[in-house]
């Protein structure tokens, strides 16, 4: 006859790790960065479809040239395409200012706004003796002449 006493029934490893998975996966912050990719994702077409339609063809009507991607150097039969490689700088260059002056801008002057504004720090302190409200540095309360010590006024 088996002895059940002398087995423990232990949960499989694999419950544990699916268990810490689900953990993972349901904390806030996961779930925050995989709504910011979609949302990236969707803003990256949004931006890029500003660049190519909009600011690209206004460079093109100043300098009459868009596109370096022509510009090619050879050497010794490699071919060094620095054109493209300007192409990819203007492009970087032209969607980062245009993040910034069109959406950054806009937001933080909009956030600035809703912001509360900071309160100033305290000139006067409460006289241990009467609780009137005497200058951070008076080492005397003008109200009951109680000696006080004197507070150095807190820098912001």
């Amino acid at each position: 006859m088996a002895d059940y006493n002398s087995h423990q029934f232990q949960i499989p490893t694999e419950i544990h790790m699916i268990k810490g998975f689900r953990d993972f996966i349901l904390r806030g912050n996961v779930i925050d960065l995989a709504v910011a990719v979609v949302i990236g994702g969707a803003f990256t077409a949004i931006v890029n479809a500003l660049v190519a339609d909009i600011v690209n063809p206004l460079i093109a009507a100043i300098v009459h040239k868009p596109d370096f991607s022509a510009l090619i150097l050879d050497v010794n039969g490699g071919k060094i395409k620095y054109g493209d490689f300007m192409n990819a700088i203007i492009s970087f260059l032209l969607i980062a200012a245009v993040v910034y002056f069109v959406f950054v801008l806009p937001i933080n002057a909009l956030m600035k706004k809703f912001k509360p504004a900071e309160a100033a720090p305290p000139v006067t302190r409460p006289c241990p003796q009467c609780l009137s409200d005497i200058p951070l540095a008076a080492t005397r309360c003008s109200h009951c002449a109680q000696p006080v010590t004197a507070t150095a006024p807190a820098t912001a």
